[in-house]
C-alpha cells in the first residue's frame, strides 16, 4: 500500500486467482501524485540452478540443460532447472536443490547462491534467486505431469555459444549462465587467467 501521498498501491481488484499466479487490477499513485490503474501479476517467486558436472575452476566444464516445452513460448526452450516452493517459508536453497534433482535426476551438496533477477517489473513481483551446483551425484527424478524434459550434458563454451546466437532465450537461463561466466566458472570466459572477482 502507499504511505501518505507516496507512490505506490492505492486499492486492489483482484480478477483471477490461480495455481500458479494471481492477476489483479491495481489502482495506483504514481511518483508525480498521479493516479491510474495497471494490472499486476502477483507470484510466489522461484529458484533456478546451472548445474555443473565437475568442479568449478575445470576449464570449460560440462553443465546439464534442460530442453523444455513452454506452451506459453510455443514450443520447446533451453532451460537451466527452475521452480517454485512447495510449502509457503520453503527455503530458496531447499527450492533449488529440490528443482535440481526433480528435473535433472542429479543432486549436489554444493551450491552458491549467485544473484536474483525481477523477470519482468512491467507487470510482476516475481523475484528469481539464481544459483549454480557443481559435483553432482545421481539422485532420482521426479517431474510433474505438465512437464516435458530432456536433460542434455553440454560444455558451458557451447551453452554460452547458444546464448550469444539466440538459442537460449529464457531470460532466467541467459542470466544464470552470463553471470557463471563473468563471476564464477574458470570456463571459456576466463581462459586469460584473469581473476573471478
Amino acid at each position: 500500500m502507499s504511505d501518505a501521498d507516496g507512490p505506490g498501491r492505492l486499492e486492489r481488484r483482484p480478477i483471477y486467482k490461480g495455481r500458479i499466479v494471481d492477476l489483479s487490477v491495481d489502482t495506483v499513485r504514481f511518483p508525480d501524485g498521479s493516479v491510474g490503474e495497471l494490472e499486476f501479476i502477483a507470484h510466489a517467486g522461484a529458484s533456478c540452478v546451472l548445474p555443473v558436472v565437475g568442479g568449478l575452476d575445470d576449464d570449460d566444464p560440462d553443465v546439464l540443460l534442460l530442453r523444455q516445452y513452454r506452451y506459453a513460448a510455443g514450443g520447446v526452450m533451453w532451460e537451466v532447472p527452475a521452480g517454485m516452493p512447495d510449502r509457503v517459508g520453503e527455503p530458496w536453497e531447499e527450492v533449488a536443490r529440490r528443482e535440481l534433482e526433480e528435473e535433472t535426476g542429479w543432486r549436489s551438496d554444493h551450491l552458491r547462491p549467485l544473484t536474483r533477477i525481477h523477470t519482468t517489473p512491467g507487470f510482476t513481483d516475481e523475484l528469481i534467486r539464481l544459483w549454480v551446483a557443481w559435483d553432482l551425484e545421481e539422485g532420482a527424478s521426479n517431474l510433474d505431469d505438465d512437464e516435458f524434459v530432456e536433460v542434455v550434458r553440454m560444455p558451458f563454451s557451447r551453452a554460452l555459444d547458444m546464448v550469444r546466437d539466440g538459442t537460449i532465450t529464457d531470460c532466467k537461463s541467459i542470466a544464470t549462465l552470463l553471470y557463471a561466466a563473468c563471476f564464477v566458472l574458470k570456463g571459456p570466459a576466463r581462459r586469460d587467467g584473469s581473476p573471478r572477482p
